[in-house]
């Protein structure tokens, strides 16, 4: 688009940090982190599940063969394949991100040709080529970065290390503002010339989401300047932790460009918030246990979450489940006087299952296993009470009058009388659906993975596999998968959209939880928030990590 080319990684900054002042990761011989998965070893073999467990991994494996030519063939080096009309869109830069993001589950897969073609191409990415004057920081780090970066730690490949630390340079000028805090819009322009400033509105979430991927950056390259940043946000972070209008967590939305103000009044472990959550237990872990201040966090939040976010709702009483959902808290009133729970359920929240299942075994406290698995069957349960047997992106549920988190008895009566009026097509149980889509989302199906990584229940895999053919059923098109408009109806209608998470998270999710448990082991992988593993240091590693190949890929 005629854009002027920026040298980013030797781009002057305006408003430099002191060479003095950099940060490196922590140095010391990383601890032995207490074990995360089940150990399988105890489980009795079983060839006939064995068998179905393989056909289940061929028919993800398919579906992922299948959303790929279908990209190959219609939207090869763009973002994203629209699968309804066959054709392309760029959705995130123009850089390929479906090339990118697919990278380490074509990897897994041992789908070997296709990712040594999609290496070829990456190989020829240059971060000034762009469709855009602006990118979200957040979603390149998560989706661009992080999948270079899981990719080279799975492969080896040294052009996609070099690849992720030109595209860090780039993404680390989000943080030449005054007072090194991240602006989320980046724009190439202003980012040129340092003229950058952060938002009075930023997200929680895209703030405290880079985390991970800067510092594996910093990590795999000795550049300590990714991790200087970071750790510049986890201790304002930790400076505001117990001073905001609910102590223990952080409103969906904070002033950066006033040096990090946290005064808003609304908290959830849904959209613009969640990822900042699963962060904290994972850069523990990354870091191998030699900060505390992560595992200090993640404490105060999820016993914040448990006593104000976390509800029971009413299920009607035909095979009644235990199960517990995540809402959203808003306070208001003088001095925050005023907590009050709104029984939301959003599907990129589903991910909550799985977050306190991890926290729980990685810091071992007391009952959170078993709250992650409730949580992750209150998204299976939504799932199944929906005719298309999907759940959907927003809806709101009754919720029990009963004190604490304590199980309740279904009121038809009560029922009629909160939903929405008019609603004659909500399922029972709901008492609205605000936001009736599913866009090929993983978040449910990325805790019934953890939550069987966890503790080895088999009725986890196939309640994930009942939604994996849910979801096949609903959004299957002849070149890929496609969003659907509306879960209430059958069929549903689809919408003309393959995000690249389908492939990146969703998939890899369901292959994983049908292969063996050793691949992509918990213990010894963290996953970023577009499910992009990065390998856990260990005791006796090296500082920088030796590759598994010393070739580099060229352009052809």
């Amino acid at each position: 688009m005629g854009y002027s080319r920026v040298d980013w990684g030797n781009r002057l900054m305006r408003y430099p940090i002191a060479h003095e002042s950099f940060v490196h990761p922590p140095q010391g011989a990383p601890y032995q982190l207490p074990r995360i998965q089940h150990d399988f070893s105890r489980n009795p073999k079983d060839e006939t599940r064995e068998e179905t467990l393989a056909v289940r991994r061929d028919s993800i494996r398919d579906a992922v063969k299948k959303s790929w030519a279908g990209y190959r063939r219609y939207a090869w080096g763009y973002d994203e394949l629209r699968p309804l009309s066959q054709s392309r869109v760029d959705t995130y830069g123009g850089w390929g991100v479906t090339l990118v993001d697919s990278l380490d589950t074509l990897w897994i897969m041992g789908l070997e040709d296709e990712f040594r073609e999609a290496v070829q191409a990456i190989a020829l990415l240059d971060w000034n080529d762009r469709t855009t004057r602006s990118c979200s920081l957040f979603e390149t780090n998560i989706r661009y970065l992080g999948g270079l970066l899981s990719a080279y730690d799975l492969s080896g490949e040294r052009i996609l290390l070099s690849k992720a630390l030109d595209l860090g340079n780039m993404l680390y000028a989000a943080f030449d503002t005054p007072n090194h805090l991240p602006a989320n819009i980046l724009d190439f322009g202003k980012a040129k010339t340092g003229r950058l400033v952060p938002d009075i509105r930023e997200s929680f979430a895209a703030m405290a989401t880079l985390s991970l991927e800067f510092t594996r950056l910093s990590q795999l390259t000795g550049d300590p300047k990714f991790y200087t940043v970071i750790d510049g946000i986890k201790h304002e972070l930790n400076r505001t932790q117990d001073a905001t209008r609910l102590p223990g967590m952080w409103p969906i939305y904070v002033n950066l460009k006033k040096d990090f103000v946290v005064d808003g009044s609304t908290f959830t472990l849904g959209a613009q918030a969640d990822s900042g959550y699963e962060y904290l237990p994972k850069m523990y872990a990354l870091l191998g246990g030699l900060d505390e201040t992560y595992a200090t966090m993640h404490k105060k939040a999820m016993e914040t979450a448990r006593k104000h976010l976390l509800f029971r709702a009413m299920i009607p009483e035909e095979g009644r489940p235990d199960v517990l959902f995540s809402g959203t808290t808003l306070v208001t009133g003088k001095e925050g006087r005023t907590v009050e729970l709104i029984p939301r359920l959003q599907h990129l929240g589903c991910f909550a299952g799985g977050h306190f299942a991890l926290g729980g075994k990685l810091f071992g406290l007391e009952g959170h296993v078993e709250i992650g698995e409730l949580l992750a069957r209150g998204c299976a349960w939504a799932y199944g009470a929906l005719p298309s047997g999907i759940m959907p992106e927003l809806s709101t549920l009754v919720p029990c009058k009963t004190a604490g988190l304590a199980q309740c008895e279904w009121d038809e009566e009560r029922w009629r009388k909160k939903k929405e009026p008019k609603a004659q097509e909500l399922p029972r149980g709901f008492r609205q659906i605000r936001d009736p889509r599913y866009l090929l989302r993983p978040e449910a199906i990325e805790s019934l993975f953890v939550l069987y990584r966890v503790t080895g229940k088999r009725e986890l895999q196939d309640m994930a596999w009942d939604m994996f053919q849910a979801i096949k059923n609903a959004t299957e098109t002849s070149y890929g998968f496609a969003s659907v408009d509306d879960v209430r109806v059958v069929p549903p209608v689809k919408l003309d959209s393959m995000e690249s998470f389908w492939i990146a998270e969703t998939l890899k999710y369901l292959y994983l939880i049908f292969s063996e448990p050793d691949l992509i082991s918990l213990d010894d992988y963290v996953f970023n928030t577009e499910a992009h593993p990065f390998r856990i240091p260990k005791p006796g590693d090296k500082t920088l990590p030796e590759t598994n190949s010393t070739r580099v890929w060229t352009a052809a």
